[in-house]
């Protein structure tokens, strides 16, 4: 959304970037999980260098 997670996330798996969008905004809706991972996410995009 913000910081390339689902984009870069999209490029390794086989969904597409709208559908990752997707779940992170139903996952902080409906479970509160969403930030925390995406958070998670963001650091292993950056530390994994790509």
């Amino acid at each position: 959304m913000i910081l390339g997670v689902c984009k870069w996330l999209s490029t390794k798996t086989n969904f597409t970037a709208k559908n990752i969008r997707i779940l992170f905004v139903l996952l902080v809706l409906f479970v509160g999980f969403g930030i925390g991972a995406y958070l998670i996410l963001w650091l292993v995009k950056v530390l994994s260098n790509e």
